[in-house]
């Protein structure tokens, strides 16, 4: 496995992703896990941010030196499933922009159809999180990296709940420099192009729809 896939292996996670498995667990239920993995998700992936200022400020004591991030990033969701985790990171993050990436795999021409791009005017430069809680065959992750690349963004990074091993691989292969965190790599994808074990269809599962 590519040094930029980090795993996220805490218990509560595993505990969350045990739930999100379950056919079971019901709409309201999978949207709040959703949620909660995402802010954690969104934490681990700001750890290494380097971009701070310091100020000086008066607490209600004394004066004190702090810090504050400088160049927020951009998190952007691909829809319709990233949407259940833009805002839980956005609530992480709350200074950052966001921007939305609509892509679908045509199964008839074999290739990505883009129907929706939105993003703030001033992305150049800056960092992208990338929101989408499951990346299977990575046809729509990977058209929705050569896109933000075309903007000329510093940097990017996945946020995703579970991948598959073959989909790692392959962003890898294109696009090395990308940084992957998830809470499991899965080993199969099925003939339907879902992940196994899985979870199902995210989109599904979060907005009651087939």
């Amino acid at each position: 496995m590519s040094h930029k896939v980090r795993v996220i292996n805490h218990p509560l996670l595993r505990h969350k992703l045990g739930y999100l498995r379950d056919k079971r667990t019901n709409s309201v239920e999978f949207r709040d896990l959703v949620k909660e993995i995402s802010v954690l998700l969104a934490y681990e992936a700001m750890r290494d941010w380097d971009k701070m200022v310091t100020l000086d400020i008066e607490t209600p004591i004394a004066k004190a030196t702090v810090e504050r991030i400088t160049q927020a990033p951009v998190v952007v969701s691909i829809l319709r499933a990233g949407n259940g985790m833009l805002d839980s990171v956005l609530s992480v993050i709350p200074f950052a922009s966001a921007g939305f990436i609509g892509i679908y795999r045509d199964k008839f021409i074999h290739n990505t159809v883009e129907y929706y791009f939105k993003m703030p005017e001033n992305i150049k430069g800056r960092m992208a999180i990338l929101c989408d809680p499951l990346v299977s065959t990575a046809d729509t992750m990977i058209a929705a990296i050569d896109r933000l690349k075309s903007y000329e963004v510093h940097e990017i990074k996945i946020l995703t709940i579970l991948l598959s091993d073959f989909a790692q691989k392959r962003i890898h292969y294109f696009h090395p420099d990308v940084e992957i965190f998830t809470l499991h790599v899965e080993n199969e994808i099925n003939e339907l192009g879902y992940l196994v074990p899985g979870l199902g269809d995210a989109g599904d599962r979060l907005y009651q729809t087939k």
